[in-house]
């Protein structure tokens, strides 16, 4: 089973508020980046990713709760990070039954979250051989 048919049957199984809620989250993320991959990471967590993880999410008996990988780092203009407030990497959105998915603001913080892992890649890419017979000039 690939990574897309077990979030599948994930929200399938979430009979209540919580797979309908699940459901309209990853609707959104996929919705904000044609490129973003679904993964299934450490034994039962939905993962998207591009250029790096983006955001996992998880139901909980009360909630469902999408964790940004860099959610410290991202603007959140809409404030819609309500959870992990206090770490140095991770921010986190809790959604409680009745809660409404702001589909703007929740695409919004997707690219943002895309844009940082590109830049991250960008940081990280190895620099560019000069051609050859290319002599650097002394200063």
């Amino acid at each position: 089973m690939n990574p897309s048919e077990r979030i599948d049957r994930l929200i399938a199984e979430l009979t209540d508020w919580r797979g309908k809620t699940f459901a309209g989250i990853r609707k959104s993320i996929l919705e904000a980046d044609r490129e973003i991959i679904e993964e299934w990471k450490w034994m039962g967590s939905p993962v998207w990713s591009r250029d790096g993880i983006i955001a996992v999410a998880n139901a909980h008996k009360g909630k469902v709760k999408l964790t940004f990988a860099y959610g410290a780092r991202l603007p959140d203009p809409d404030k819609l990070f309500n959870a992990g407030l206090e770490g140095n990497a991770r921010r986190a959105i809790d959604f409680f039954e009745g809660d409404r998915i702001n589909e703007r603001a929740l695409k919004n913080l997707i690219r943002a979250a895309v844009d940082y892992n590109q830049t991250k890649k960008r940081k990280k890419a190895p620099a560019r051989p000069r051609a050859k017979g290319h002599k650097s000039k002394k200063i």
